[in-house]
């Protein structure tokens, strides 16, 4: 019984580990990334508001792609599109927050992870100077300006890498993520405005 126990323990931390992997490496294919996934969502059966849910999931895209997508392309209304787009941008945040450190880890044990583990980390320090000046407040505004590069996902390893708290990383992150959605909001309002 324990021994079962211990392999699909094994067979769960693989896929965690290969989910996780296949996350991270996502940004270089982000551009066309955004429109395949919607096509490919809508062929398959989703609901638009689903389709907005799992766009506002994915790094790179997050919520600056969810909300012109939920109001632009599926009109929906703008307060359902904000409210699924800060909730799906919100979901992968604690699993990044409790889980970096251990898949670092994990991957670090190999050259090609430990090289692209000081590649994420460089470059999270690099981009994060306002985080580590300001911490929490730095965070908020970090993942407010709605720019490739930032956003939940990248605030949440910025927050991990500068060792600022749980609970904190959490409030400062949705503080961010609110921030951002209003910002886009209001363009992808004006866009419709321009469309329409």
């Amino acid at each position: 019984m324990f021994v079962i126990g211990v392999n699909l323990s094994k067979y769960l931390k693989s896929a965690l580990l290969l989910i996780l992997l296949l996350i991270i490496i996502q940004p270089l294919f982000a551009n066309a990334l955004a429109d395949k996934t919607v096509f490919w969502l809508k062929s398959n059966g989703f609901s638009p508001v689903l389709i907005v849910l799992i766009i506002s999931m994915i790094p790179i895209i997050e919520l600056r792609g969810s909300i012109p997508i939920a109001i632009l392309l599926f009109k929906i209304p703008w307060p359902e599109a904000v409210l699924l787009s800060v909730l799906g941008n919100m979901i992968p945040v604690p699993f990044i927050l409790l889980l970096m450190d251990w898949f670092f880890a994990l991957i670090s044990k190999s050259r090609w992870g430990a090289r692209f583990t000081g590649w994420i980390f460089a470059r999270t320090r690099r981009k994060g100077k306002a985080i580590e000046r300001y911490e929490a407040i730095g965070l908020a505004i970090f993942v407010g300006i709605p720019l490739p590069g930032t956003g939940a996902w990248t605030g949440a390893f910025a927050a991990n890498i500068f060792g600022i708290s749980f609970w904190k990383s959490m409030l400062y992150i949705l503080i961010g993520v609110l921030i951002a959605a209003a910002i886009v909001t209001a363009l992808s309002l004006m866009g419709n405005l321009a469309i329409g």
